[in-house]
């Protein structure tokens, strides 16, 4: 934590605001009726707070504040029947609440938000029944006097419902609004919010979200009990009406209507829980009608809160008496002096940082990984490529402690020290960072605080490291913006210059080309580079080969979760078996007979999609004809799924025109399938045919058509729920759902997925008894041999464009198609490329 004069300044608001009030309140300026009121807003803004923090930063939502506002006030209760002094009195209920509440934020943390606040409901009725029973010290239902509390270190006595009560409570409230406002500021604060926004992220950079929930509902409950000690002294007689269930709920209410995670919010909240049983007597309403009407009018019109509402307004005006312009997202930065682009690197030697020996991970009966043995020298960078599903994502998970549920086995050693046996947050101690394929950013956190959160305690000279590492990464400019406001691409460095803050020893690098145009891939491949250059080894999967080729010395292939080559960038894709695992190998499989379609069922012009800044199309011009069986062909990430989308019409391109013969019906079998697992396989074709509108006798006679073609095994499971089947069964369900609207055009996306080479031919077997009725299909497939081996015409997407497009059986074409699978066409220029597609269809 940084103490700069801007962080004093506000920190001294409250303090100074405190002082204010306690002198009108001396001077008598506050009628005296009045004065027990701001009082009790005092208290209530430290409980407020402490729920609203708890829920802004760790996103915990509790309804058991009112438990540990009452354990508070016994505690005040008890101490002054005993005599106690007023420190012991506070030191204990903080102290108290600080254990409750964090073995409720432990045991609370594997939850999702609804179990939390069902726990913690738990938790307030069970104190509250403790309160009504133990009369001997609560008083039961009569509740017991706080007389006074006197100060052991000879700061005077505090008498119960005093006026020193009055203006303890403010200068208290004062002080905890004080210390809030370095911790919005500090490490602390990053961490929680970091461990509440990407829980699996936070693990990678050392992050436990369950010891950041412990702690965190600790320090908030340990301020409610403190907050209750001040209001047994304000009101000096304690029972348990003011901790009912509906103040709770109020408490979430005051949070909601000051806005949830600020602190002058709380201040907000705190007066509206006082003066709220003052508006309900003026409207004549009772207090849940009108705290119900407030409540849903903030929810509507400020759903953050009326803090935050007029804080924008605020801050805007401050900017432009400051004219201090925003910042402007940097444009394309271009790739560092000393990357020069090559095919691979030289060898690198040196001694083994990582080793691992038969490891293998399996969920149930699934083995996603099986038997992988790899080395890995220091100054090394290993590309780990493989078809979608080889099982490459749970190699790194397994590198990192992310395989979740899943059952480890093997051996592994990192710089001479057990690998397996550590837990996720210990490896980036150990020394190994981790990026993912999708940018996982901690997104209510700023660019620089994204990376400072890698630190336990920030102190500046960690700031100024952290303002270098941006600054490598092109970032410096828009360190003070949130990840959201950025592109696709920033988001990417981002999420590098995370996993790089701390110098690792190893990067493991989950896609990082994904997504990315190609000045950003060569900028990423230099930052790469320098990573070695640095002494950093680095382990990195992806799709895109050339790029992922460039900054290799080794290459390791894996298919269905075993390793089946090895080589260097330039050899090893020259191994059978790796250029099978990407193109397929299909043998004694003929195409379906010729159809020469010439009515033109859906045609795509110049059609291009982007999700928040990633490109997922180009250009994309295809035509969809009648009969024809069209094949898609690309590795994982060319841009299938999106393309089956816009081809289905269930999702609108980003630019370009999609035109259909008329009024034409197509359906889509997803990828993944999709289905709906807890109901049967006749009620998951039903909810189909309902979607479609179809019901009645055509419902029926297409329910009877459909369930014909499904094979005999399921037509006497009709009644069984669908999670039951196998994949394959699954993939035939899927595609008869498709089937029971009587589509003109079939899609089928990854028809042959994670299924065993038998349930494949049976699938493909009944794909192409329905091109032979003459139904028009597209087929997305990721095996390029496959798909021309059972396709009239095949499109090969690379990187979201059509590399190619032409008509299986000519070899001049297959040759062109598998150039273009692995980097987008043949060693000519792409407009050459272009050309030979074009002619190649037409």
């Amino acid at each position: 934590m940084v103490f700069n004069r801007s962080l004093l300044a506000r920190a001294a608001l409250g303090p100074a605001a405190g002082a204010v009030l306690m002198v009108f309140m001396a001077s008598g300026a506050i009628p005296a009726y009045q004065m027990y009121s701001v009082g009790l807003a005092a208290v209530y803004a430290i409980v407020v707070l402490s729920v609203g923090l708890l829920a802004g930063w760790s996103g915990i939502w509790s309804v058991g504040h009112p438990a540990f506002f009452a354990i508070g006030a016994y505690f005040a209760a008890y101490g002054s029947g005993h005599d106690w002094p007023l420190e012991v009195v506070i030191l204990g209920a903080v102290a108290t609440g600080a254990a409750l509440g964090a073995f409720l934020g432990y045991a609370g943390a594997r939850f999702s938000v609804l179990y939390i606040a069902l726990l913690t409901l738990a938790f307030t009725m069970v104190t509250l029944e403790l309160i009504n029973r133990w009369s001997s010290v609560t008083g039961g239902d009569q509740g017991v006097p706080v007389l006074q509390l006197r100060s052991g270190l000879g700061l005077g006595t505090v008498l119960g419902g005093s006026t020193e009560a009055q203006y303890l409570a403010v200068g208290a409230a004062a002080v905890v609004l004080a210390l809030a406002v370095p911790a919005a500021a500090s490490g602390l604060r990053m961490r929680l919010v970091a461990a509440k926004s990407h829980p699996l992220a936070a693990r990678t950079i050392g992050i436990a979200p369950e010891a950041q929930s412990s702690l965190s509902f600790a320090v908030s409950g340990a301020c409610t009990c403190f907050a209750g000690v001040l209001l047994g002294l304000l009101t000096g007689f304690v029972s348990p009406d003011p901790f009912s269930l509906n103040f709770g709920i109020s408490l979430i209410a005051a949070c909601v209507l000051g806005g949830v995670g600020t602190i002058v919010g709380a201040v907000a909240g705190g007066i509206y829980l006082t003066w709220n049983p003052s508006l309900s007597s003026a409207v004549g309403l009772p207090q849940p009608v009108v705290q119900g009407i407030v409540l849903i009018a903030v929810l509507l019109f400020l759903p953050g809160g009326v803090v935050p509402f007029l804080a924008k307004p605020a801050r805007a005006l401050l900017r432009r008496v400051l004219r201090r312009p925003p910042a402007d997202v940097p444009p394309h930065a271009e790739a560092p002096a000393d990357f020069q682009p090559s095919r691979s690197l030289a060898p690198v030697g040196g001694p083994v940082l990582l080793n691992l020996e038969h490891v293998s991970v399996s969920y149930g009966g699934l083995k996603a990984l099986e038997d992988a043995s790899l080395t890995l020298r220091q100054n090394e960078i290993l590309a780990v490529i493989g078809p979608n599903g080889a099982g490459k994502t749970t190699l790194l998970n397994a590198l990192s402690g992310l395989t979740g549920n899943g059952r480890v086995s093997g051996t592994a050693d990192f710089a001479g020290r057990p690998l397996l046996r550590a837990r996720a947050t210990g490896r980036r101690r150990m020394g190994i960072g981790r990026t993912f394929q999708h940018a996982e950013v901690f997104s209510e956190l700023t660019v620089a605080e994204n990376v400072l959160c890698t630190r336990r305690r920030i102190t500046p000279r960690h700031r100024a490291e952290v303002a270098r590492l941006l600054h490598s990464v092109g970032l410096a400019d828009v360190a003070d913006r949130r990840p959201a406001e950025l592109p696709f691409g920033l988001q990417k460095r981002l999420d590098l210059a995370r996993a790089m803050a701390e110098e690792p020893q190893l990067l493991v690098l989950d896609e990082p080309f994904g997504g990315l145009d190609a000045g950003e891939r060569a900028l990423l491949a230099g930052h790469i580079r320098r990573l070695h250059a640095d002494g950093t080894a680095v382990v990195v999967i992806d799709h895109v080969l050339d790029d992922l080729f460039s900054v290799a010395h080794r290459v390791l292939a894996f298919d269905f979760g075993r390793t089946i080559g090895e080589g260097t960038p330039d050899t090893v894709l020259q191994d059978p078996k790796v250029r099978s695992s990407y193109l397929g190998s299909v043998e004694g499989r003929t195409r379906p007979p010729e159809h020469k379609g010439e009515r033109s069922m859906v045609r795509l012009h110049g059609v291009g999609h982007t999700y928040g800044g990633v490109v997922a199309l180009r250009d994309v011009d295809l035509d969809v004809r009648q009969g024809v069986v069209l094949g898609i062909a690309g590795a994982n990430g060319a841009g299938k799924s999106t393309l089956a989308g816009i081809l289905h019409g269930s999702l609108d391109p980003t630019h370009g025109n999609r035109e259909t013969a008329g009024a034409l019906r197509t359906s889509l079998a997803p990828e993944g399938r999709a289905l709906f697992k807890t109901l049967s396989l006749r009620e998951n074709l039903e909810v189909a045919a309902y979607a479609a509108g179809i019901t009645g006798a055509p419902l029926r006679a297409r329910m009877d058509e459909t369930v014909q073609w499904l094979p005999s095994r399921l037509r006497d499971r009709m009644s069984a729920p669908a999670g039951g089947l196998s994949g394959g069964e699954q993939q035939m369900l899927a595609i008869a759902r498709a089937l029971i609207v009587s589509p003109d055009v079939l899609i089928v996306d990854e028809p042959a997925l994670g299924l065993a080479p038998a349930l494949v031919d049976e699938v493909y077997d009944r794909l192409s008894g329905l091109a032979r009725d003459g139904l028009t299909v597209v087929l997305l497939e990721q095996l390029l041999s496959r798909a021309l081996s059972v396709c009239h015409e095949v499109a090969v997407l690379h990187e979201g464009v059509v590399a190619v497009h032409g008509r299986p059986g000519d070899p001049a074409f297959e040759a062109l198609a598998e150039a273009a699978y692995f980097n987008g066409g043949p060693a000519v220029a792409p407009d050459t490329a272009a050309t030979a597609q074009t002619s190649q269809v037409n």
